[in-house]
């Protein structure tokens, strides 16, 4: 079966529904105090002839006015990334409030911001509570596991910092969750990892796996992450195995499910339920499709998607073209749809296909018999899968009865009991 050119009935409901997308602002483009390793974005400083990016204060007021007027809906998120936003100063993002308000027209604006946690003062700390904003924290588990690969230019260590900054967070009542790099530290540690967050105040854990690609260059200090097709490219050290990701998800949800459903939340978990209830999973990699969180950057260049900064992947300038025109180009739509019909035929079939959706298009590098390229991280996805399956199955039925989810926990104590037998 050849899916290449499919366009589904729900595409097409998509498409004409009101305008309605995200964006996520790399206001200081790649720029960072930290060099962590595994960093993908990090590498991206060449695409812009390795300069220091900072976005102007005109380009700011035009990307906020352009994406508040583009979207037709009552809430409008913004979510500023990097590279490291905090080295752009409070300033910076009071004039991005300031410039929010000149623009809103009774819309209700809200912000996220993600870092490295290591500038997070007193000042950073009474400007997110005064402005309601979400702090995203990268911290990757306890010392030893974020200090292998999270360090700052110099070499030296993070961790001290970081949690010296989530102290300050919770001493000042901002809302804050995690953003955490499963690597090849991490294997063999999920219970490890989940209690430690658990035990600093993260209610809602988001853990990314790493899987890259990198090639040596002379004129770059270290390996440099680039697309898997790049000529040379080898898969980086630190990634982690699809066995050793999908034993880390089933060790976290083994805690989880039988303390925790209702208090705290785990991205991946909250997103398989959303699948087993048939609603939208609020993550890209687990959409049929994608394509609705644009990448602004520092200069105005927009992209598909933070994982595909690369020149072919280049949809326009919003100085050139307005954003709405730019979310609204059929390259963006095809994109988007590329990640449902380039999938193989093998993975339409799998009984899993509705809660995984072929996850993230990044990862498709291995190869079928057929010669069909196909996600690196399946194996490990799908013995997840099947080894959660009675519980979200459990779950979705309470919802149907309008229950909380949350009364899994004895049905799952019971059943784990069951197991060790």
């Amino acid at each position: 079966m050849n899916n290449s050119k499919t366009v589904t009935l729900e595409d097409a409901r998509k498409e004409m529904r009101p305008t309605a997308f995200s964006t996520m602002v790399k206001p200081a483009g790649s720029a960072c105090n930290l060099d962590c390793t595994y960093c993908y974005y990090l590498d991206k400083a060449l695409r812009y002839g390795g300069k220091e990016a900072v976005m102007s204060d005109d380009l700011l007021r035009e990307y906020i006015r352009q994406y508040i007027t583009a979207n037709a809906v009552d809430t409008v998120t913004f979510c500023w990334h990097g590279g490291e936003p905090l080295l752009l100063g409070l300033d910076f993002y009071r004039k991005a409030i300031a410039f929010q308000r000149e623009f809103a027209s009774g819309k209700r604006i809200m912000n996220t911001i993600q870092t490295n946690a290591t500038l997070i003062d007193d000042e950073w700390c009474k400007f997110f509570r005064m402005n309601n904003f979400l702090v995203g924290v990268s911290l990757d588990g306890p010392k030893d596991i974020h200090d292998g690969f999270r360090l700052d230019k110099q070499g030296r260590p993070t961790w001290d910092r970081v949690m010296a900054s989530v102290d300050t967070l919770k001493r000042y009542g901002v809302e804050f969750n995690t953003l955490s790099v499963v690597n090849s530290r991490c294997e063999g540690r999920g219970k490890e990892i989940y209690s430690f967050f658990k035990s600093v105040g993260s209610h809602y854990m988001q853990f990314l796996p790493a899987v890259e690609h990198v090639v040596d260059r002379p004129d770059f200090h270290r390996p440099v992450i680039v697309s898997p097709e790049t000529e040379g490219a080898r898969l980086a050290p630190w990634c982690v195995s699809a066995k050793g990701y999908g034993q880390f998800l089933k060790d976290v949800f083994d805690e989880w499910v039988v303390s925790d459903v209702g208090e705290y939340f785990v991205q991946m978990f909250d997103a398989t339920l959303a699948q087993y209830c048939k609603v939208q999973p609020g993550v890209c990699s687990m959409c049929e499709t994608c394509g609705d969180c644009l990448v602004v950057e520092h200069n105005g260049d927009v992209y598909n998607c933070d994982h595909f900064v690369y020149p072919e992947y280049l949809l326009g300038n919003i100085l050139e073209k307005p954003l709405v025109e730019i979310y609204d180009d059929p390259k963006r739509f095809r994109f988007g749809v590329a990640k449902r019909t380039s999938l193989p035929a093998e993975c339409m079939r799998c009984r899993f296909y509705f809660a995984c959706r072929g996850e993230c298009p990044k990862h498709r590098f291995d190869r079928r018999a057929s010669g069909e390229a196909c996600n690196s991280l399946c194996a490990g996805l799908k013995d997840y899968f099947r080894y959660t399956q009675p519980y979200f199955e459990r779950m979705r039925d309470l919802l149907i009865l309008k229950k909380s989810p949350s009364g899994v926990i004895p049905w799952a104590r019971k059943k784990m009991l069951e197991n060790e037998r």
